[in-house]
Order: structure tokens, then C-alpha cells, then sequence
């Protein structure tokens, strides 16, 4: 049986020795460096890198090939949520049981860490050493998916149109239209990522966007459900404050139960789009399921 805990917690150790290393590359130590370690490495699912290299290994290619694409794309995950969390936005306090970024320093450093965490990322990106030439053209691939789903036109869209949704009442249609750009496009990249590395062929990249879809959905779904229900102490952020900030939810706009039911049909979904994929590509499986069940 698939022990997703080891392997979560495998990938994991493996993101965040890259991680520092990429931060450790200055050789400096000073106030922004320490924000931006202070806020990427808190801890977190590692979601996004984690399906980048799943991704990978469902191609059947080494996810050691992935892990600065993997990296970049936790590192502009970290920079959304620094400024996410800021006054201007959500105004929240605690981040994975933390102080948020602006809190633990100031407001001026949180969006400056955003920046260069921002920044970090495609110098990550760009920085690799590439034994063949005809590889520079996957990376570019890379580069392209990513700045596309950070960018105007995915990320920053969805967090524009979240706050510009509070106090309305969105159709269904609209709330999901929103939050596959705020949530979900960032973890279609993140599979995107890791088939074009892995060198799969369209029609099974289009599986792996239909699966990357799907639990983008469910993971924004099961976010929503746990911000009514869930436990701050476990969550490690304050629950209640989409209902505070009037935003739309699932559960505003569905109920809890059909919310729920929802995030089930979604993870079905997901499974289904993988079912051409062999035994490799059950961390996907199993992470799919998962997401349906966490509490954090």
C-alpha cells in the first residue's frame, strides 16, 4: 500500500534542502534574507512543488531534474501569501502558526520579501545548468507556464477578482472561474511543469491538466469547508474570516454539505483523468485523495 505520509515527508526534506541552498547563494545575511527565510521556510504542505516532481515521476523521469522548477513555484506560493496576508488584503495575523511576514517585521519589509521571493523564483529558474543544448527549450517551456499562471492573467487575476467579489454573491460559475485563477492556476503549472520535464506527449499533459483542474478546485473547496469548521490550532491561521470579510465561499454560496460533496465529485474527477497513468502515478492519487481529507 502507498505510505503518502513517508513520501510527503521524503519530497519535503528534499524541497527544503534546495530551498536553502538557493537562499544561502548570496552569502549575506541581513533583514530581507532573514524575512524571506523566516517566511519560506515555516513550514507549509508543500503542495505545488510536491505534484511538480509527482508529476515528474508519473512520466517516468528522475524528479531530481524538477527541483528547481519545484522550488521556484513554492517560492512564488510563499510571495502570495506574504502578500495576501497584508492589510491592503486579507489582514490576517498568523501564517502556518505564525506571525504573518508583516507582522513579525513590518509592512514594508513583508512586500519587499514578496518581491524578491518573486524574483528568486526566476532566478532559479534561469540560472540552470543544462548538459544539452535542445534542453534550454523545455526550460523556456517551464519559465513561460509559470510566469503565465503567477502572472495577470492567473494568480494575481483570481486575488483581484477575490477582492473584488467581497460583499457580492457570485454565481457558481464565477466562484469557480475565480479560484481556478487564484488557486488553480498555479497548481496546473506545477503538473504542467513536471510532464513537460518529464517529456510526456500532449495528450497525456491534457490528462494531467484535467487532474491539475480538478483538485485545484477541491483544494480551494476543502479550504473554504475548513475555515468554517476547522481547528486554528491545527490549521495554524485564524478560521472564521471569510464570513468576517464577507468574501464568497463554497459553503456561503452551496451549504457545508453540498460543499462537501462537491470536493468529493471534483477528487473523482481527478482520479478518473489518471486512469491511463501506470503505478507511478499514485503519489497523484494519493495526494488527490488527500486533499479531499486534511485538516490543514
Amino acid at each position: 500500500m502507498f505510505d503518502l505520509n513517508a513520501y510527503l515527508t521524503g519530497h519535503n526534506k528534499r524541497i527544503n534542502r534546495a530551498l536553502e541552498s538557493f537562499l544561502k547563494t548570496s552569502g549575506r545575511t541581513d533583514r530581507i534574507l532573514e524575512a524571506m527565510t523566516y517566511s519560506l521556510m515555516a513550514g507549509g504542505k508543500r503542495i505545488r512543488p510536491v505534484l511538480c516532481l509527482a508529476a515528474t515521476e508519473a512520466a517516468g523521469a528522475d524528479p531530481e531534474d524538477a527541483l528547481p522548477a519545484a522550488c521556484a513555484l513554492e517560492m512564488i506560493h510563499t510571495y502570495s501569501l506574504i502578500h495576501d496576508d497584508l492589510p491592503a488584503m486579507d489582514d490576517d495575523a498568523l501564517r502556518r502558526g505564525k506571525p504573518t511576514c508583516h507582522k513579525a517585521f513590518d509592512e514594508a519589509t513583508a512586500i519587499l520579501t514578496g518581491d524578491a521571493l518573486l524574483t528568486l523564483a526566476f532566478q532559479t529558474l534561469s540560472s540552470i545548468e543544462l548538459p544539452k543544448a535542445e534542453q534550454a527549450t523545455k526550460w523556456l517551456d517551464v519559465i513561460q507556464l509559470i510566469s503565465y499562471a503567477a502572472g495577470y492573467r492567473g494568480m494575481i487575476q483570481g486575488q483581484m477578482l477575490d477582492m473584488a467579489s467581497e460583499g457580492k454573491q457570485l454565481t457558481l460559475a464565477e466562484l469557480k472561474s475565480m479560484h481556478g485563477l487564484k488557486t488553480g492556476a498555479l497548481i496546473e503549472a506545477s503538473l504542467s511543469c513536471g510532464a513537460v520535464l518529464g517529456d510526456l506527449n500532449s495528450t497525456r499533459i491534457s490528462m494531467l491538466e484535467s487532474y491539475a483542474q480538478n483538485i485545484g478546485l477541491a483544494f480551494q473547496v476543502t479550504d473554504d469547508i475548513l475555515n468554517v469548521e476547522g481547528d486554528p490550532e491545527i490549521l495554524g491561521k485564524a478560521v472564521g474570516t471569510d464570513k468576517l470579510h464577507n468574501k464568497a465561499t463554497y459553503p456561503s454560496l452551496l451549504g457545508l454539505e453540498e460543499s462537501k460533496d462537491f470536493a468529493g465529485q471534483l477528487v473523482e474527477n481527478a482520479l478518473q483523468a489518471l486512469e491511463s497513468f501506470d503505478q507511478k502515478a499514485e503519489p497523484l492519487r494519493a495526494i488527490a485523495k488527500y486533499i479531499l481529507e486534511r485538516n490543514k
